[in-house]
């Protein structure tokens, strides 16, 4: 028993041992965490007070804030640019217009015959063809010209009839029985109204009445100008009349079915003009206009057809031509901008105003589709007003600093009025690294500060902001790192901080003495090192 007493006391011992270890290690690690939290500072870059946040100005070394923007919209701010600076990156400006647009949808189609303008040949009777005039397809054929003589039993049965009933005509007129005269008369009426309900020509009873003989063999005549796009026309062949036998088309206007992308459907409609060209005839154009919309939509391709008419001169336009079509919307009283104007950052559109000076602003805008190489502005922008129409991703980067380092430095005057004063002290600044370049991870940094009489600076209040634009196109949010350099004397301040990346990042150095700015300088720096 004593055993067991003591093999327990012994267990319990060793249980207390490991749980005090396993205590001390996570209060260790908890401490750690909490020490690198505090090192890794988001900094909003939306705030623009007195002093970043995130910095520690009364101690030594550095500290460092890196900032990852949860918005895919980076943060813009108002700028100023040099002369120099804008000839450097390459600005122009142009402005915003009011005026009519047209807009031009190019689309491909196929000609086909006009439906409108297509015949058949059909007979009422039965019968049996006897000659073929028209005998192959695509002949053409002009109105009245014959097409193929057929022999009907019904047809020359119902001549005779007629005849016969001419002469009774003749023999009654003048029987003073009442009804008799009358009665012959109808008979006549009656026989006639049936060759015309078998559409008989015109001609054929002209010459019944004045022959008086009955023709064996009647002439079908085609009833339309046109080429003969289907026959089944054949000597000695029986046909009903539901048998076709032939089908002519009129090809002095075509149809063209366009294919127009579902996303263009909204502009065009029905009266619209439009304008062919084919590689057949190289520099010739042929006018029409929009017939039809058709209201289904190939779920494959995402087209709709709409149908064209066209007129087709000398018969040079053939069905199942491949063309090549423009559709010129006209899209009334616009206010436009440049395409190259329009600035996609994230999921808002920009523009930058430009102001004498060199001001530049940004504006969030909205646009409608893109006519040409101009864009129709919905809202944002009013007519006359100068914008920026070149080196706008430079300029977004630009504002993306000037918003980051808002709390360095003041906003840039408003045209017409003072500088910020601080550009005048661009020399005083001297930036160095250990290493030079630096690189991804911790740095040394250093920066001497002289006056305007070459004399070292003491008891100023050094800040670095290094800043790297977002690129919201490719996924990557914006990062900054701020840095607090101490005193090392003669005018040199140093301190240590790490980048997260590397990459061309912009750096800012501001000098404050008792909170006022006595010296500032921007410059781009090159860091080793992956994203």
């Amino acid at each position: 028993m004593k055993n067991y007493r003591n093999a327990f006391y012994a267990v319990l011992a060793f249980n207390l041992v490991v749980a005090a270890g396993l205590g001390a290690w996570w209060w260790r690690s908890r401490d750690v965490h909490a020490q690198a939290s505090t090192q890794m500072t988001m900094v909003p870059a939306q705030k623009n007070t007195g002093q970043a946040a995130g910095m520690t100005s009364g101690q030594p070394g550095a500290t460092m804030g890196t900032q990852s923007a949860a918005s895919a919209n980076p943060p813009l701010a108002p700028l100023q640019l040099s002369p120099q600076r804008m000839q450097s990156i390459g600005v122009t400006t142009g402005t915003v217009e009011r005026k009519a647009v047209h807009d031009d949808i190019r689309v491909v189609g196929n000609v086909v015959v006009d439906q409108r303008k297509q015949a058949y040949v059909q007979t009422r009777f039965s019968g049996w063809i006897q000659q073929v005039f028209a005998n192959s397809n695509y002949q053409y054929v002009k109105k009245g010209e014959p097409l193929f003589t057929i022999y009907s039993q019904d047809l020359v049965t119902t001549e005779r009839e007629y005849l016969l009933a001419k002469q009774n005509e003749k023999l009654l007129a003048a029987s003073t029985v009442p009804g008799v005269a009358a009665g012959a008369k109808s008979l006549v009426s009656a026989a006639i109204e049936r060759l015309r309900q078998w559409n008989l020509p015109g001609r054929e009873i002209t010459r019944l009445e004045r022959t008086g003989k009955v023709r064996q063999y009647l002439t079908i005549d085609s009833p339309v100008s046109g080429f003969i796009t289907e026959r089944n026309a054949l000597p000695n062949m029986y046909v009903q009349p539901a048998t076709r036998l032939y089908t002519v088309a009129d090809f002095s206007t075509v149809w063209v079915d366009a294919e127009v992308f579902q996303n263009d459907l909204g502009r065009i409609g029905v009266g619209d003009p439009a304008s062919l060209t084919v590689d057949s005839y190289p520099g010739r154009t042929f006018y029409g206009r929009v017939d039809f919309i058709y209201p289904d939509v190939n779920m494959t391709t995402r087209t709709a057809r709409a149908r064209l008419v066209f007129r087709n001169p000398g018969l040079l336009l053939r069905p199942g031509m491949f063309v090549n079509v423009d559709l010129n919307i006209p899209m009334g009283w616009q206010t436009v901008v440049p395409a190259t104007a329009v600035f996609q950052a994230g999921t808002q559109q920009l523009a930058f105003l430009y102001r004498t000076g060199g001001y530049i602003l940004p504006r969030n805008i909205g646009v409608g589709p893109q006519v040409g190489n101009q864009y129709i502005v919905l809202k944002g922008l009013e007519p006359g007003e100068r914008i920026v129409t070149s080196a706008n991703f430079l300029i977004d980067s630009e504002s993306q600093l000037q918003a980051a380092v808002g709390s360095f430095l003041p906003p840039p005057p408003p045209p017409g009025g003072e500088g910020a004063g601080a550009s005048a002290a661009q020399d005083k600044i001297q930036f160095n690294s250990i290493p030079s370049p630096p690189a991804k991870g911790t740095n040394t940094f250093q920066v001497k500060i002289t006056d305007a009489k070459g004399q070292p600076v003491a008891d100023a209040a050094v800040e670095v902001l290094f800043y790297l634009p977002g690129m919201p196109s490719m996924g990557m949010s914006a990062m900054r790192a701020q840095f607090t350099l101490a005193g090392k004397g003669s005018g040199i301040y140093e301190g240590q901080g790490k980048l997260p990346s590397g990459g061309n990042w912009q750096v800012t150095i501001v000098a404050r003495v008792g909170g006022k700015v006595i010296a500032s300088k921007e410059l781009n720096v090159s860091a080793n090192g992956g994203i």
